[in-house]
């Protein structure tokens, strides 16, 4: 029993202590000329969805939850959001190649057609950033004309 207090004892200064590591957080209040809304005319509705479901983990800004104080989940987070970014990022789509954008373009409709964007991690929380079917079909129709107008 001993043994096990000892335990819990390391394991719950090791979670405090881990409190007052910082991460780096993704967030600017610029909106830079080459974001994809400044690059496109992107209707509103579009925009606004890909705002709502999909620029915290893809552009340089993140509203980020309460939870995002807390070690090691801050760690999480900021590491999916780094990834997401290598992915796609909203915020430089415009500094991308032609060439690049139309395959980051082809990319996306292929992730919303698989329901494999937004994650499904990510909207169990957010549930307003989950697409409806018109909402990914509306998304699909306008990126696939994008893409044949590059």
């Amino acid at each position: 029993m001993k043994k096990l207090k000892k335990i819990v004892l390391f394991l719950l200064i090791v979670f405090v202590g881990i409190q007052f590591i910082p991460t780096k957080r993704n967030e600017s209040s610029e909106v830079l000329e080459t974001d994809f809304s400044k690059t496109f005319t992107v209707p509103a509705n579009i925009q606004n969805t890909f705002e709502k479901s999909c620029y915290d983990c893809h552009s340089n800004n993140t509203n980020y939850p309460w939870y995002n104080k807390i070690q090691p989940i801050s760690w999480l987070l900021e590491n999916h959001i780094k990834e997401g970014k290598k992915e796609f990022n909203f915020s430089e789509f415009g500094s991308y190649s032609k060439r690049k954008q139309k395959n980051k373009l082809k990319s996306l409709v292929s992730q919303i057609k698989d329901k494999k964007m937004p994650m499904q991690s990510y909207t169990i929380i957010h549930k307003d950033a989950k697409l409806s079917n018109a909402d990914k079909e509306q998304i699909i129709v306008w990126i696939n004309k994008l893409r044949d107008d590059l």
